[in-house]
């Protein structure tokens, strides 16, 4: 058996963690919509406020949105392309990622559900051409 799938993280003795646990420890959650729209807000160094304002949404709820803790529409995240000038196709698949884990995170069969989806998907556009 291979050892080197596993790293001691601030271990004392033989408590090893796998691979995949240690990565997440190290490098934190990955990243949604929000932390890239937050990202993109401070790389153009725009306040709060000047985005809220062309969002016509207040600063407080954009704070929430970057946070991760309220949802942006459809709308929103196209407008906020433009703003950005950033390709609006990459935002919203940012965006519709962060809704099906919302929708399916406390689900036990997710991942299979997301699989059966992904086939049906391709087999309705199979069939639409």
């Amino acid at each position: 058996m291979l050892k080197t799938f596993f790293f001691c993280y601030g271990c004392i003795s033989d408590n090893f963690v796998p691979l995949s646990k240690s990565i997440k420890m190290l490098f934190g959650k990955m990243k949604n919509l929000g932390d890239t729209l937050r990202e993109l807000r401070e790389s153009k160094q725009q306040p709060l406020r000047i985005v809220a304002a062309y969002l016509d949404i207040d600063q407080a709820i954009l704070s929430r949105i970057e946070r991760g803790q309220r949802k942006v529409s459809r709308e929103q995240v196209i407008k906020l392309a433009e703003y950005f000038n950033v390709n609006a196709d990459n935002l919203l698949v940012a965006w519709l990622s962060d809704k099906l884990v919302y929708e399916i995170a406390d689900e036990q069969l997710g991942i299979e559900a997301l699989k059966v989806a992904e086939e049906k998907v391709k087999y309705n556009k199979k069939i639409a051409k």
